[in-house]
C-alpha cells in the first residue's frame, strides 16, 4: 500500500536542531547546552525522533556518541531543512539584514572564538557576507577609526581603550609552560613574546623588570600559534590569555618564581553611523563574549 503524503508525519525544526548540535559536538550533555534544553529533554527529543523515523540514528556508550549510517543520512536533510527555514524567515523578518559587515579581531580571538560565532552569524543570517580581517589590536583599531572596517575585538591593558569602544569581557594573562617542562626552572628565563605593539609582552616585560627577574628572549612570533609552538618544544615560556592554555600546558605564578600578570581586557568598537546589520552583529558578539559562551577551537598537539 502506498503511504499518502498526507498521512506522513512532520519533522519539527527544534527536534532537527538537537539532533545537528549532538552531531557536532558528539555528546548529548553539551548539545543540551547548546539548544538551552535539559539533558534528559535532548534525550527524549532523540528518542522521539528515532520512533517517529524507526531507525537508531546514534550509537552510544559510556564514553562517546556517534552516529549510525541512517544517522550520517539524517544529518544532510536536517541541515538543509534549518537553513532553509533560516532563508525564509529572514526574508520576512530581517529583510535589512543584507549587505557587508567588515569584521576585526586579533589573531587569539580570531583563530579560537570567531569560527562559532561567524557560523552562528551565517546561519541566523544567511543574506549577510561577514568580512574578517585578522591585524593587531592597534592596527584595528585606527581602522575603525578610518571607516576601513564597521566593528573590531581588541585587547587592552589598564583601561585604557579609547573613544567609542567598550570593555565586554575580561580575561587573565597567564605565563604557559609546558606541562612537566623545565624552561621556566632556567636562568635566565627564556621567553617567547610578540613585537613591540602586543600589550601581552607589555605586561610581560614591566612585571619581569619589577621583579627583578632575569629573562632573555628566545622566541620571536607574530601570533599566538607560534608561542604555543614554543612552549611544546619547552624551549620558553610565553605570556598568554588562560583560555588558550592547552591540555598538555600548565599555568605558572609565584609558586615558580614567576611575576603574576593579573588581567587584561577584549573591547569592541563599532565605526560612526554604523547601519542596522553592524550593529546587530555587535549586539550579538557583545552577547557572546560578555556571557562567555564561546566554546575555544583547541589547537592540535604536536
Amino acid at each position: 500500500m502506498n503511504i499518502q503524503a498526507q498521512s506522513l508525519p512532520l519533522l519539527e525544526l527544534d527536534v532537527l536542531r538537537t539532533f545537528v548540535a549532538i552531531a557536532e559536538t558528539g555528546n548529548f550533555t553539551t548539545a543540551a547546552e547548546v539548544v538551552f534544553r535539559t539533558p534528559s529533554a535532548v534525550s527524549m527529543q532523540i528518542k522521539k525522533l528515532e520512533e517517529m523515523l524507526g531507525v537508531s540514528l546514534f550509537r552510544r556508550d559510556a564514553r562517546s556518541v556517534s552516529m549510525t549510517h541512517h544517522g550520517e543520512m539524517l544529518l544532510g536533510y536536517a541541515k538543509r531543512m534549518l537553513q532553509l527555514n533560516n532563508d525564509t524567515v529572514c526574508r520576512f523578518m530581517v529583510p535589512d539584514m543584507n549587505g557587508i559587515v567588515r569584521l576585526g579581531a586579533p589573531d587569539d580571538i580570531g583563530e579560537l572564538m570567531l569560527p562559532g560565532m561567524l557560523k552562528h552569524l551565517s546561519e541566523t543570517w544567511p543574506q549577510l557576507a561577514i568580512d574578517v580581517t585578522i591585524d593587531q589590536s592597534t592596527n584595528l583599531r585606527r581602522a575603525v577609526d578610518e571607516k576601513r572596517l564597521d566593528l573590531t575585538l581588541f585587547n587592552f591593558l589598564d583601561g585604557v581603550r579609547g573613544d567609542q569602544a567598550e570593555i565586554v569581557m575580561t580575561e587573565k594573562l597567564v605565563w604557559a609552560g609546558r606541562r612537566h617542562g623545565q624552561a621556566h626552572l632556567k636562568d635566565p628565563l627564556p621567553i617567547s613574546v610578540w613585537n613591540d605593539g602586543c600589550i601581552w609582552r607589555k605586561r610581560a616585560l614591566e612585571e619581569l623588570t619589577k621583579s627583578q627577574k632575569q629573562f632573555r628572549i628566545a622566541y620571536y612570533c607574530g601570533n599566538h600559534m607560534g608561542q604555543i609552538a614554543a612552549i611544546r618544544a619547552d624551549i620558553a615560556v610565553a605570556p598568554l590569555a588562560s583560555f588558550l592554555l592547552q591540555d598538555d600546558m600548565v599555568a605558572l605564578d609565584e609558586r615558580h618564581g614567576l611575576p603574576d600578570l593579573g588581567t587584561y581586557e577584549i573591547g569592541l568598537a563599532v565605526r560612526d553611523g554604523a547601519p542596522q546589520p553592524v550593529k546587530a552583529v555587535a549586539d550579538y558578539v557583545r552577547s557572546v563574549l560578555g556571557s562567555r559562551s564561546f566554546t575555544p577551537v583547541a589547537a592540535e598537539a604536536a
